[in-house]
């Protein structure tokens, strides 16, 4: 059966969330928003493109910092209104310069950064 990105369960913005991960090493790189025509672009370029609600435009990501996510698998969970998104990243994957987006735990009530920009 061929994939028909209407068949996902955009919100009412049209959106819908899309987590990337890794593919290599599992680690959640950062989450983000597609909708209808970002999907399409993912699929048919094999890099990851986002929506970006501040711009409101197409995002591909790496575009201007060279942090390229190439898409690795395209999956989508059991509701179809969230996305996980496979990939190889080259460069970290969050505008702050760290590996993940993710970088900031709560540990014994406590804020802890747990991760530092990269050089």
């Amino acid at each position: 059966m061929r994939f028909d990105p209407a068949t996902l369960a955009y919100d009412a913005r049209g959106l819908i969330p899309a987590i990337a991960q890794d593919a290599r090493s599992g680690e959640v790189l950062m989450l983000a928003w597609m909708n209808e025509g970002a999907v399409t672009r993912t699929l048919e370029t094999g890099r990851v493109t986002y929506w970006s609600r501040s711009r409101n435009a197409f995002w591909v990501k790496g575009e201007t910092s060279g942090h390229v996510q190439k898409l690795v698998d395209f999956r989508f969970d059991c509701d179809r209104d969230c996305l996980l998104v496979l990939v190889e990243q080259e460069g970290p994957a969050c505008h702050t310069n760290r590996r993940s987006c993710f970088y900031t735990a709560v540990r014994d009530g406590a804020e802890v950064e747990i991760m530092t920009p990269e050089p």
